[in-house]
This record gives structure tokens, C-alpha cells and sequence, in this order.
């Protein structure tokens, strides 16, 4: 064991009740510990930041004065939760960079008793909270329930639902609202006027929704005093109703870089301890393009309106809105205001640009099915993050084409180089007929054929013809593709080398092409199988002779695995691939 600090205090604290016995001073010198070791581990490979450093009190405070696991803490996307693993049994992740990585980034019920729930998403502790209160009720047991919200959660709607069925409970439960004056970025809405409202009233403003919702209300002025924060839990334990406990917390404190720049400390690559700055440099990335044709498309007089859900830095949106302040909306946390928001814009001659990122999209599915498919609105939407990755099973982003795929009117263009997606955004803006996705690639910028005046929608593109196997590659895949048509190559077989650029619509006389020729389609798609791209073909060609090969991930979530590991697993290299065909061949 490379234990960084055999000198810490933390390494005598195996779990919560080991807390009991400390002095304040004990208590706060484990939460500035909690603090080295976030900034520390981040600083090595990557995570959340800011939003620890800024609950590390009340982390200490809770496991101090409440009863893990009999007392059940939810924690809001549990990207807060860091220190609270410290002191439950997992500090070797934190303490050992040899164990940094057996620890996930968000609470797993599979690492310890005292998580309750794999969740990663934001605005769901309230509405889980609450259903395990009335769980807790109807078998007549014992026990607190808290909710911990912070990072501007309270702005998604599930958070307004869950604090509505809350407030009707005649039992305890304890909503620790993390009030820290940000989301990801800056807050949006009107909520967050009445938060700074009862800030500066020392929360006595009789414009007060939580109280006006039924709750009981507490106020914490300074929620990074861990006496004040010891207090407040012990007045609100046991108490049978449920409560609202607004604590006013500093995101980032403890590590300057991460409160001199909140966002981009919300969650960061690794970086230089001492200066806060990137280990990487920045590259050119397929954003740089997307906003620099949205420029010459407002300058053209078109009525672009950019939307994004809380994540500006994802997109380099806060350089768009700095240039177009009147054509740039985030909604907060709310990938479902979003989306409906855009309909509306659509409906009324705007042109909506939705950023969104597909693990947090497939939260708005409702709203793309009622609002804009169902509606035939062109809402152009630019989907990021997606596809096979190293992530945590809460933000897998492997769902997006079949997600998107199975709504009717809505075109899935799958982009392969800048080139072609700058050419597809164009194609999305000029027409009116129907609602456009595009997947922007993942990982370095790619360049390649330059489609601006003749990219045909829905037309496949014949990149090599050849025979007996044709290999369809879709958007970041069709690379994949032709790799496998060199190997095919050594075997004698030249193969036929397709980019289909839509995963929604296929290209019926294309595919009915193939038969005359081929006795074989393999097709390439970075998510899942399971009612993905591949699917769609081989139902297609079902009735023919034509074998179909689909390549793609497995219908699971896999958690943290490194990306080659799932290339190797699902065959998603040339040699595997190519193997796999020549053993169909043969059949």
C-alpha cells in the first residue's frame, strides 16, 4: 500500500460511529484532510472538485451526529459524496494511488451499506428520499431520511416534484438544500432570486417557497462551520415532519484555483496542484467549428437561438453567449424545459440549437416524442458525449440511436470528420420539414471529405466499392470500417466501404444494391445494439439472402472500463471484426 498520509487522522476512522468520540477540533481536522485527498486524487486522474471541497463540514457533521445506515443520507447526483466514502469504509481510494481508481466517482450500493442508490443524474435525491420515507413508515421502522441537493439541482423538475410530495409527509425527512450560489456553471431562475433572498435576510424573507410549500425551515448561515453545521442536524434529528435545512456553503473552499473559477472546478482533467492548471493542452475540438458556423449563420440574419441545459463549458457556449447574449438560454438543470422551450421557439420562426449531451438527453425523452417529434418541429439538436466509453454506468452514453431512432419525424444524422458535420448542421438549418439530431464525434478533431454543397440527406455514401462484403461504418465507426476493409484486403477480398450518415432513415435502394453482388453486411455503431442502426439493416435485409453482422456494444452497463477493454470485448477492432466475418464467410 502506497499510503500518501500514514499521519492522517482519517486513517484510524473505519466507519461513521468511529466518528463519536472526536473533538471539534478532530472533527474539522478529518474535513480539511477530506479536502487534501479530493484535491489530490483530482488533481491525478480527473473528477469532481469544487462541489466536495464545499461539503466537507457538512459531510462530517452528518456521519457525526446521524446514525449510517440506520439514518439514510441520499446524496443529489452524489457527486458531492467523496468524503462521505472517506469515512465509510473507502478511504484507500482516496489515501493509496494505487486504489484511486477502486472507488467510483458516485455513490454504489455494490461499494458499501451506506449508499443506497448507483445514481448520477441530477434534482432525484428529494423524490427518492421521499419513497424511502414512506417505505420506512409503512413497515413501521425507525430512522432519519435525508436528501442532499446542492449545485443548482433544485432547478430540474424532478426536484420541484419530489419537494411537492415531500412536504405532504406527516414523518421525518430532512431536505439539506446545499446553497452554494452556483450549478455547473451560474444559476438560472427565478428560484435562485428567492435563495439569494433568504441569504441575505438570514433566512427570515417571508418569500420563502419552502415554507410555503408546508415545510419546516432551518437556516445555516455559514454551512462551512462545522459546530454551526453539528448544531443544525442535531435540532433537526428525529423530528417527525419534514424539514427544509438551507445551508449557505462556499463551492471550492479550501483550494483557491477551484473558488476563483467555479465552473471549470466543477468537475476537471487532471491538473497542476499548484497553479490549478490543465496537465493537457487544449486542442481544436469539433465545438470551435460548430459555434464559428453558428456566428456566420446569425450574421446572415438567420434567427439562431442556442439552448443548453447547465453545461456551457461542454460546448464553449459561454464564448457564444459573451457574442449573442439575446440568442443564448440555459435552463438550469432542465433537459425537459430545454427541449419543449425549443419546440416553442420552432413554432414561432426561431431556429433552436439544443446542446445536449446524451446521457443527460435521454431524461427528455417525453418531451422529444410529445413536444417536438409528435409536433414535426425543426428543432435542431447537437448530441455530445456519446458512444462507447470509460465512464461510470451513470452517464454511459450508449442509448442515444436507439433512443432517438425509435421516434418517428426525427432525423439522427451520425457525422464522421468536421467537414461533414458542419455540412449536416447547414443541411438541419436550411430545411424546415422535420426535427434534426446530430451526433458530434467524440475524441481528436478528424477532417475528411467536404460535403458543403453536395451532402445529400438520406443518400448512403459509396466511400469503395467493392464486392461480397459490404461494411456500413456509422459517424466516429465508419474509421473502423474502412481499417477492417484493409485487413479484408490481405485476404483477398475487397470490400464495399459505406457511410451511411443517418442512423434513423436507411437508404432502402442502397441496401437493395448490395444483393446483387455481396453475400455479406457487417455494419459498425459506437452505442448499443439493442434497437440500434445494425438492428434496423438486418431487419431490413431479413427476407434476403444476404448474412448481416452487427457490430456494436452489448445491451449492459459497464462501469468505468477502459474503452480498449470494451473494444476487445465487443470485437470492435479491425482484426476481431475481420475474423468474425471471414468465419461467416465460411459457414
Amino acid at each position: 500500500m502506497t499510503n500518501l498520509h500514514p499521519d492522517f487522522l482519517l486513517n484510524k476512522i473505519s466507519k461513521p460511529a468511529d466518528l463519536k468520540g472526536l473533538t471539534l477540533s478532530q472533527l474539522q481536522q478529518l474535513a480539511d484532510e477530506g479536502r487534501q485527498l479530493v484535491v489530490e486524487k483530482d488533481a491525478a486522474i480527473g473528477g469532481h472538485v469544487g462541489p466536495n471541497l464545499g461539503a466537507a463540514e457538512a459531510t462530517v457533521a452528518f456521519h457525526y451526529v446521524f446514525d449510517s445506515p440506520q439514518d439514510k443520507i441520499v446524496w443529489d447526483i452524489s457527486h458531492e459524496s467523496y468524503i462521505h466514502k472517506m469515512l465509510t469504509g473507502r478511504k484507500e481510494g482516496f489515501l493509496d494511488p494505487d486504489h484511486y481508481f477502486d472507488v467510483t466517482g458516485y455513490t454504489s450500493p455494490d461499494e458499501s451499506e451506506h449508499d443506497f442508490f448507483t445514481v448520477g443524474h441530477t434534482s432525484t435525491s428529494v423524490a427518492l428520499a421521499t419513497g424511502m420515507a414512506r417505505a420506512r413508515d409503512v413497515k413501521g421502522e425507525k430512522g432519519n431520511i435525508v436528501a442532499f441537493i446542492g449545485d443548482g439541482s433544485l432547478s430540474g423538475g424532478l426536484a420541484f416534484e419530489g419537494l411537492n410530495n415531500a412536504a405532504t409527509l406527516n414523518s421525518n425527512i430532512i431536505i439539506v438544500v446545499n446553497d452554494n450560489q452556483m450549478s455547473i456553471a451560474e444559476n438560472h431562475g427565478g428560484l435562485y432570486r428567492v435563495l439569494d433572498e433568504l441569504r441575505a435576510s438570514n433566512g427570515t424573507s417571508a418569500n420563502n417557497p419552502f415554507k410555503a410549500m408546508g415545510f419546516d425551515y432551518r437556516y445555516v448561515a455559514d454551512g462551512n462551520n462545522l459546530a454551526d453545521m453539528i448544531a443544525a442536524f442535531k435540532a433537526v434529528k428525529d423530528l417527525n415532519h419534514p424539514v427544509v435545512l438551507h445551508i449557505n456553503t462556499l463551492k471550492g473552499k479550501g483550494y483557491q484555483p477551484a473558488i476563483d473559477n467555479k465552473m471549470a472546478f466543477h468537475w476537471h482533467a487532471p491538473f497542476d496542484i499548484e497553479t490549478g492548471e490543465p496537465k493537457a493542452k487544449r486542442q481544436p475540438t469539433y465545438w470551435d467549428a460548430v459555434l464559428a458556423e453558428l456566428d456566420q449563420q446569425i450574421a446572415a440574419g438567420q434567427p439562431i437561438v442556442a439552448l443548453n441545459s447547465a453545461i456551457p463549458g461542454a460546448f464553449g457556449l459561454k464564448a457564444f453567449q459573451a457574442k449573442h447574449p439575446d440568442r443564448y438560454v440555459d435552463t438550469g438543470i432542465a433537459e425537459q424545459d430545454a427541449i419543449t422551450e425549443a419546440a416553442g421557439l420552432a413554432k414561432n420562426g426561431a431556429r433552436p440549437v439544443v446542446f445536449q449531451n446524451s446521457t443527460f438527453l435521454q431524461r427528455a425523452y417525453d418531451q422529444l416524442a410529445h413536444d417536438v417529434t409528435l409536433n414535426d418541429l425543426p428543432v435542431v439538436m447537437l448530441i455530445t458525449s456519446s458512444g462507447i466509453s470509460a465512464a461510470s454506468k451513470t452517464h454511459l452514453a450508449i442509448f442515444d440511436i436507439p433512443y432517438l431512432t425509435s421516434l418517428p419525424n426525427l432525423e439522427y444524422l451520425q457525422a464522421s470528420n468536421q467537414e461533414e458535420l458542419i455540412s449536416m448542421l447547414q443541411w438541419a438549418l436550411r430545411q424546415t420539414d422535420h426535427p434534426v439530431a446530430i451526433r458530434v464525434p467524440s475524441g481528436p478533431v478528424v477532417h475528411g471529405f467536404a460535403a458543403h454543397d453536395t451532402y445529400a440527406p438520406l443518400q448512403y455514401n459509396i466511400i469503395q466499392k467493392g464486392s461480397k462484403v459490404a461494411l456500413l461504418g456509422l459517424g466516429k465507426f465508419l474509421a473502423l470500417a474502412e481499417e477492417t476493409a484493409a485487413k479484408l484486403g490481405e485476404h483477398g477480398i475487397e470490400a464495399t466501404v459505406i457511410n451511411p450518415m443517418s442512423a434513423s432513415t436507411l437508404d432502402t435502394k442502397a441496401l437493395d444494391a448490395l444483393k446483387a453482388n455481396h453475400s455479406l453486411v457487417a455494419t459498425f455503431e459506437d452505442g448499443s445494439l439493442a434497437g440500434g442502426f445494425g438492428e434496423h439493416v438486418a431487419a431490413y435485409l431479413g427476407d434476403s439472402n444476404l448474412k448481416v453482422l452487427n457490430f456494436g456494444a452489448k445491451k449492459a452497463y459497464s462501469d468505468n472500463t477502459p474503452v480498449a477493454d470494451l473494444y476487445q470485448e465487443f470485437h470492435l477492432t479491425a482484426e476481431l471484426a475481420t475474423q468474425d466475418i471471414l468465419a461467416q464467410l465460411t459457414k
